[in-house]
């Protein structure tokens, strides 16, 4: 019985192994970076998704037709809304993205996305994991800003490698192990590498944190270290330093040093934990926007998820929107409306840190959702 399990995982990871090789094939071809400001009309689609998401959504499709009136007017801008990637539809299909929405999504530029809904146990792969994968959005950008504490901080975490590329793909012999894979491929980490130096070098920052356990994981964090600093060496006037996950995690807390650090590139599992981490001191997950940015296609969307528990407990319209109109923000930079972006960014701050008039608390006794959305489109400038 053993023989046949170490048969049949033999025989799996030759057919992993040319997979991510040819994978490698694609990524070394490339493709032109998306011009937006040459395309005709930009077609951003909403995906409303699970739990709170449609309500969350509903209030940020909102706001972009408030913020954005005139381009939807002109045709410009199209706001087309995509049906069907909901957990009920995804179990029902057996398909993590079904083909159809994978098809609309397709057809937009940008998406701006709600939470979805990973189902527990088994084996059906997170909605994220395969659009990041298709859309092949390599580049997780996450801000955390704190200006009193002097906190201004960019994360680029690497999207598409890691842990989670194979996640539901390893290998077990029942009752004795199981084996999962971690996946560091030499273009996929310099072109995320590229991405956090170019966002420093445009942004007039001068140090970019490395982030591994490459002390421990040898081929994979150590080639992603290597290939940091070769990218680095390209940026002279940027100084490139090397942490451990562990050690960094303990200074995002650390109120003495933290204030020190500018940008971050990382892969694809510490990227994920160290951006909730830096969100929470933010304010929260529910206060942070990410974007997911490729070469063709880019998906913004919350930090957080899908929050069953608020549904089950008819708290849903009381949950807050502070997060997708960040990623909203986030958008509205990447087509190139940066004035817009800017009056979104000025409200958001005005209402959810400054005045503090109308205050979301995910409880009956805060506003709701809508409330929050209308007082935050009276402080558009």
């Amino acid at each position: 019985m053993r023989e046949e399990y170490i048969k049949k995982a033999v025989e799996q990871f030759e057919v992993l192994l040319r997979e991510q090789l040819d994978r490698v094939d694609r990524m070394r071809a490339g493709a032109a970076p998306k011009d937006y400001d040459a395309l005709e009309t930009v077609t951003v689609g909403l995906i409303g998704g699970d739990g709170i998401g449609p309500i969350i959504m509903a209030e940020a499709k909102r706001l972009l037709e408030k913020l954005l009136a005139e381009e939807i007017s002109s045709g410009r801008i199209v706001l087309t809304e995509i049906e069907g990637l909901t957990i009920e539809n995804r179990l029902a299909l057996g398909k993590a993205v079904p083909d159809d929405v994978l098809a609309a999504i397709k057809a937009c530029d940008v998406i701006l996305k709600g939470p979805t809904t990973t189902p527990k146990g088994g084996t059906m792969e997170s909605a994220n994991v395969t659009l990041r994968r298709e859309l092949d959005l390599y580049a997780n950008v996450r801000p955390v800003s704190v200006p009193e504490e002097g906190i201004d901080w960019m994360f680029y975490r690497e999207n598409t490698e890691g842990e989670y590329v194979l996640g539901s793909r390893g290998i077990e012999a029942p009752g004795d192990l199981a084996m999962d894979f971690k996946v560091t491929t030499e273009p996929g980490t310099r072109r995320i590498a590229r991405a956090a130096f170019e966002y420093a070098k445009a942004n007039g920052k001068t140090n970019v944190a490395i982030v591994t356990k490459a002390n421990i994981m040898k081929k994979t964090d150590g080639n992603f270290t290597r290939i940091c600093h070769e990218v680095a060496a390209d940026y002279p006037e940027i100084t490139a330093d090397d942490w451990y996950i562990d050690i960094m995690t303990a200074n995002l807390v650390n109120p003495a040093i933290r204030n020190q650090f500018q940008v971050f590139v990382l892969p694809n599992l510490y990227g994920d934990i160290i951006t909730d981490e830096a969100a929470e001191i933010q304010g929260g997950v529910g206060t942070a926007g990410s974007a997911n940015m490729g070469d063709r296609y880019a998906m913004f969307e919350a930090i957080h998820g899908s929050a069953p528990r608020m549904v089950e407990e008819g708290l849903a319209d009381y949950a807050n929107p502070s997060s997708i109109f960040k990623a909203a923000e986030m958008l509205l930079r990447h087509i190139g409306f940066i004035d817009k972006a800017d009056r979104l960014a000025s409200a958001l701050h005005q209402a959810g840190e400054i005045e503090k008039r109308v205050v979301v608390t995910g409880t009956k006794e805060g506003a709701t959702c809508r409330e929050f959305a209308e007082y935050v489109m009276e402080k558009l400038a």
